[in-house]
């Protein structure tokens, strides 16, 4: 039996419910087929799919992130306004050589966030873009007066003005971005900063290009250089099998490789912590927050598809590792204020999958939808055991959990990462509640994944907890996540 002790009367921090943002970039069948199509046969509201929407709808997705990722830094805003048409196409050379034709653009992607009920964060185009470029796209956007760019806005069917609250100045700049030193990069990004004009009531919230993985020298330089000019910095960390080249397949793996992404993951945290050491040393104060907009599970693609358009299954295997990462963002919510798992749609470790007409929801969808009651909840105080085993070269906590209050309600997440043993948790509670409900991820199998002939292989179900006067009782299974909720 497993010992958790719970202080709700010791609040830890907000848990900003931006931590459970998206991300959606112009990559394989993310935009296209995934969320927007041309296609009648598709039930589709303004070209997004139905399907889609509704399930992501679900999610209470506070921020979606677009159009990149390194499309981003390709990408010409104005290719992607006026009749379709007319629109030109270009070549997508980041992913797979195809052809992007700009049918999804600025207005569509409002639309979307409107359908999905976020807020939107744009990713400017540093590395092949002008600062007029940038700034005119922030005016026709924005702007609610009389000026050629607003007007052009308004011809093509927007009269209010876009509401537009983040805005990243450029992506990974120190590779696909434009293989910049962070000093030059510095320099640029406060250039581009200064002509992003705030039009609207609410000022836009900038967010400087940030570090890859561990590269700490880039964020003490960034920092240094051009730290005051901006609100957030991002960071980029993906996780995988083993290194670069040998990422490992998302569903075809043993003990080892089940073990060895959850070392990943581990290291993950060891450089989350220095990032942050270096914030507090250039930002004392805790003015700049720290953007996740790229994180998740990167293993090679499926076997017969682009390689371009990376293209993976989800098993349990990404839902403990989620949930881990995910409370690894709750322990530091006091400079983690948002993330953008990648991808939303057919990417990498997606919340859902399609092909044609047919959909399928990942683990990781139920494990975010588990997870939601977290969203703008107060982190509370919360003691137990960790149990750490070692692991390919790692210290791996068996167990993790995460608790928080809202409303007056006491969400409880906890995730069993052992593949071997199960666990029973007694936690001693320190306030009256009325009672409790959850639910459970599991599977039979660690490679279990839905497809769309068994697309709820994989699923949640009712969970049995016990309460009983301050004291909760519940079985974690090994490879498991939980979600419970008293009331």
């Amino acid at each position: 039996m497993t010992e958790i002790k719970i202080n709700t009367k010791r609040r830890k921090g907000v848990i900003n419910k931006n931590i459970y943002g998206q991300f959606a970039e112009h990559l394989g069948r993310c935009i296209y087929e995934g969320i927007y199509v041309e296609d009648d046969g598709i039930p589709n509201v303004n070209g997004m799919r139905c399907d889609v929407v509704n399930a992501l709808k679900e999610l209470d997705i506070p921020v979606l992130r677009w159009p990149g990722g390194c499309f981003a830094d390709d990408y010409h805003w104005r290719d992607g306004i006026g009749e379709k048409e007319s629109r030109p196409y270009m070549v997508n050379t980041n992913w797979g050589g195809v052809v992007e034709n700009n049918h999804f653009g600025t207005h569509e992607f409002f639309e979307l966030c409107s359908q999905l009920g976020c807020e939107p964060y744009i990713t400017g185009n540093v590395g092949s873009g002008t600062v007029q470029e940038m700034r005119d796209w922030i005016e026709y956007m924005t702007f609610d007066g009389d000026s050629p760019l607003a007007n052009e806005r308004r011809r093509n069917g927007r009269e209010e003005p876009f509401k537009l609250k983040y805005f990243g100045v450029g992506n990974e700049n120190w590779g696909c971005g434009g293989n910049m030193r962070p000093e030059y990069y510095s320099d640029l990004y406060r250039r581009f900063a200064t002509f992003i004009r705030n039009y609207g009531e609410e000022p836009i919230y900038k967010i400087g290009c940030g570090p890859n993985a561990g590269d700490v020298a880039w964020t003490e330089s960034v920092l240094k250089n051009a730290g005051r000019f901006m609100q957030g910095l991002s960071w980029h960390n993906y996780t995988s099998e083993g290194d670069w080249e040998h990422k490992g397949s998302s569903y075809d793996f043993n003990e080892n490789g089940w073990y060895s992404n959850l070392a990943e993951v581990e290291r993950m945290r060891d450089k989350l912590k220095k990032h942050i050491a270096v914030m507090d040393c250039f930002d004392p104060e805790g003015k700049i927050d720290l953007i996740v907009d790229e994180w998740g599970n990167w293993f090679e693609c499926m076997p017969g598809t682009n390689p371009g358009f990376l293209y993976q299954q989800n098993t349990m295997r990404d839902a403990v590792t989620g949930m881990v990462i995910l409370h690894m963002f709750h322990e530091h919510c006091g400079r983690v204020q948002m993330a953008n798992i990648a991808q939303m749609v057919n990417v990498l470790q997606a919340m859902v999958l399609t092909e044609g007409e047919k959909m399928a929801l990942t683990p990781t969808y139920h494990l975010f939808r588990m997870m939601k009651g977290h969203q703008d909840g107060e982190r509370v105080g919360i003691v137990y055991d960790e149990d750490r085993y070692e692991a390919c070269g790692e210290k791996i906590p068996s167990l993790s959990v995460s608790a928080s209050v809202k409303d007056g309600a006491l969400t409880v997440t906890a995730v069993n990462t052992r593949l071997d043993s199960d666990r029973e948790l007694s936690i001693s509670l320190d306030a009256d509640y009325a009672g409790v409900s959850g639910e459970i991820l599991t599977s039979e199998n660690m490679c279990d994944f839905n497809s769309f002939d068994e697309p709820d292989k994989v699923s949640p179900k009712p969970i049995d907890a016990k309460l009983s006067g301050g004291r909760l009782t519940v079985k974690l299974p090994k490879m498991s996540v939980i979600s419970l909720t008293l009331k």
